[in-house]
């Protein structure tokens, strides 16, 4: 269920996504692998992917009045509701973009049953019933571990992310969370809206 709007302050407008939270153990194996980074290439100028920040983001609505989130929220619970808990994994290390300097270094996702990307599709669906646009772009689910601020350095650190090959990790997708994201000068601060159980009947 939704949470109680006047806990999470008074603001009409709120930064909103949707994402399937990433477990505390693999974050940690993330967090790891950018500190080899850091430490194999420190003279790069990177925004690094904190913990708190490492979610499967499935749709972002940027900014959107306080009195839409209700919606959102409906939509979420009529998909997962159709849904029973399902594994996914992580694997490649990939950058982008891959033939020019290098921007951005992300983890991709596995998706062998190909269920991520069809509950990511009926979310969308549910969303635009509820008067949302359809997201333009093709759904490639990864997950970013930085964002390179400058060039000097960046094809170096492109070829230590991949040539350290993350480890494979697999696991389970129980849930759908709405986000609220608050930006400051000390970085993004997330709040969960409402969390939307993978329950289908008779699962």
């Amino acid at each position: 269920m939704p949470a109680d709007p006047s806990s999470l302050g008074r603001s009409h407008m709120w930064r909103v996504f949707c994402a399937i939270e990433v477990p505390r153990d693999v974050r940690d194996q993330l967090l790891a692998h950018i500190e080899h980074l850091r430490e194999a290439v420190p003279q790069v100028q990177a925004s690094w992917s904190r913990a708190e920040s490492i979610h499967l983001t499935l749709k972002f609505f940027g900014n959107i009045e306080q009195s839409q989130v209700e919606r959102l929220s409906a939509a979420a619970s009529r998909v997962t509701n159709r849904y029973s808990p399902f594994q996914i994994g992580l694997g490649r290390s990939g950058i982008f973009p891959p033939r020019r300097t290098p921007r951005v270094l992300w983890i991709g996702v596995n998706d062998p049953s190909g269920q991520l990307t069809d509950l990511q599709q009926q979310f969308e669906n549910e969303c635009a019933r509820e008067g949302f646009p359809n997201e333009e772009r093709v759904f490639r689910p990864h997950l970013t571990l930085a964002r390179i601020r400058k060039p000097q350095g960046a094809r170096r650190l492109a070829e230590v992310h991949e040539e350290i090959e993350f480890k494979p990790v697999e696991f389970g997708v129980t849930e759908l969370l709405l986000f609220r994201s608050e930006l400051s000068s000390e970085g993004s601060k997330y709040t969960i809206i409402s969390r939307h159980g993978l329950e289908r009947a008779g699962s």
